[in-house]
């Protein structure tokens, strides 16, 4: 990670999000390739991968690990960086 404390979208989040998940969520108007979309939605993108709900069982895609929810969290809590 660039930087423990304060991750950017571009270096740390944007890569977490796979192909499928950004197609799975297109028909619910969130795009996750786009920062603006994934902080307007930060709070609920988080809850869900960190109760494991997201990506769904089924899917093919891993389940987020604690370092890349723990990541995620410090993105939305240090303002969500570029």
């Amino acid at each position: 990670m660039s930087d423990e404390s304060a991750p950017s979208f571009a270096k740390d989040i944007r890569p977490m999000f796979t192909d499928m998940d950004i197609e799975h969520m297109k028909p619910f108007d969130i795009d996750l390739s786009n920062r603006a979309d994934v902080e307007a939605h930060a709070d609920a993108i988080y809850s869900t991968v960190s109760q494991g709900v997201m990506p769904p069982r089924g899917s093919g895609e891993a389940a987020w690990s604690d370092e890349m929810c723990a990541r995620f969290d410090r993105w939305r809590k240090t303002g969500c960086s570029p």
